[in-house]
């Protein structure tokens, strides 16, 4: 597929087949193709939890937070959920300020998961104190952004902004 065709297609997916599982060489492979990114100052202050473990999986779902805009709902049920987790964080021994790096690294993922037959969704809304204690997270690091991962269900429609400039997603 060409450029464009894969950025269109890299679009949130909220929902999975959770019978499928991700092996965790092409999260392993996700991260390779985030480690070739650029890094301003080249400092590359970002690591990585990788999970396809169901318990872990169950413990990371349980702090985010899946759509502002649609405030009934309150996730993915159960046999949607994604099957693999990329948890980004900054070493704040390496750099403090990671914005550009979390962005880039963020998007060259999920293009590379798109490739790879993936959707994903990136996450900030995360109860992150919770998935700190929860994962045994060093005060070394922040939690950046949570990237969840596996084969979607949903189909994405991609609409042009209202003439009233509403941008709120839906799904039906």
């Amino acid at each position: 597929m060409d450029f464009l065709e894969l950025v269109k297609k890299t679009r949130t997916y909220r929902r999975f087949d959770q019978s499928r599982k991700v092996d965790e060489a092409k999260l392993k492979k996700l991260v390779e193709y985030a480690s070739f990114t650029p890094s301003p100052a080249n400092k590359m202050p970002l690591k990585y939890i990788l999970s396809t473990n169901s318990a872990t999986n169950e413990k990371i779902f349980a702090t985010l937070g899946w759509a502002g805009y649609l405030p009934d709902w309150q996730g993915p049920a159960e046999g949607e959920k994604p099957t693999a987790y990329l948890v980004m964080l900054r070493d704040n021994e390496i750099s403090k300020q990671s914005a550009t790096d979390e962005g880039i690294q963020a998007e060259a993922i999920m293009l590379g998961a798109t490739q790879m037959g993936l959707g994903g969704c990136i996450m900030a809304n995360i109860k992150r104190n919770e998935l700190r204690e929860s994962l045994g997270i060093s005060e070394r690091f922040d939690i950046a952004l949570v990237l969840a991962l596996g084969y979607p269900t949903e189909r994405v429609v991609i609409e042009s902004v209202k003439e009233d400039g509403d941008i709120k997603y839906w799904h039906d």
